[in-house]
């Protein structure tokens, strides 16, 4: 984990700069939830995205992302759509979505220098009971986190509720993605996990901001990547959803960037 001197901890100005960029990535969620369905592929959908990040003179933040691995290509896409048990990283691909499938769309945006960064699950159709409740309880870890970004508190904190959120209702925490600071580059220092314990880790900040994104599974919290080095799915096969938002910390608390 990168040293306290590392972060860098944002002015107003820049907090500014923050939320127009994640302005553009919602309206770019908002309509892509609206145009999925059944028989719509993730491809037509990162079709649209790119369509409305060049709209606004911004540059897609994951296209072209390097790859950890040398062996890896850069990725493809101006969202990661991950369906069902895809946990993060999937590559849009021209298979259409079907009935009852769950579908996480994850986007950010680089605008005049500064990232934005969210992703929201959601459901294709008419979806079963367990897969509704995975969403519901994944959301909910995200807003629980987010009313633990209060100066004086510590990245613990965060982490602990999301797990014990999400561990309470019978599903799991991804532990091998965090969340992480966000600023001029997309990640930044801290990590943000989605478990541990309170009273842990870095002391939170005004100026800090963070990108907080709960990873869940209906079963085991292990997973894997896919031979196309990108897409990470759940080991056991079940469901997996995500949900993230970046959130500024101000003197009196959280600041959402990227919804009105």
């Amino acid at each position: 984990m990168a040293a306290d001197s590392q972060i860098q901890l944002k002015t107003r100005d820049e907090i500014e700069c923050l939320r127009r960029a994640n302005a553009i990535v919602y309206e770019v969620l908002m309509t892509l939830q609206e145009l999925v369905r059944p028989g719509i592929t993730t491809k037509e959908l990162d079709r649209k995205a790119e369509e409305l990040t060049l709209k606004h003179k911004a540059q897609a933040a994951f296209l072209g992302y390097p790859a950890h691995s040398k062996n890896v290509a850069p990725f493809p896409g101006t969202i990661c759509a991950s369906v069902n048990e895809c946990i993060v990283h999937g590559i849009p691909n021209d298979h259409p979505l079907r009935e009852g499938d769950i579908l996480s769309i994850d986007y950010g945006c680089k605008y005049q220098g500064w990232y934005g960064d969210s992703a929201i699950t959601v459901p294709v159709g008419q979806i079963n009971a367990q897969a509704s409740k995975l969403l519901e309880v994944t959301q909910k870890s995200l807003n629980l986190a987010i009313e633990e970004c209060q100066p004086g508190r510590r990245i613990g904190d965060i982490s602990n509720v999301v797990q014990q959120h999400v561990e309470i209702n019978g599903f799991s925490v991804v532990r091998e993605f965090v969340g992480h600071g966000i600023g001029r580059n997309l990640h930044e220092p801290p990590h943000v996990p989605n478990f541990g314990r309170p009273g842990q880790g870095r002391i939170i900040r005004p100026g800090l901001v963070l990108a907080i994104e709960p990873m869940v599974t209906a079963g085991s919290f292990e997973s894997r990547v896919l031979a196309d080095g990108w897409s990470a799915v759940a080991k056991d096969g079940s469901l997996a959803a995500h949900f993230e938002h970046s959130v500024a910390i101000t003197e009196n608390g959280p600041l959402i960037l990227s919804r009105p």
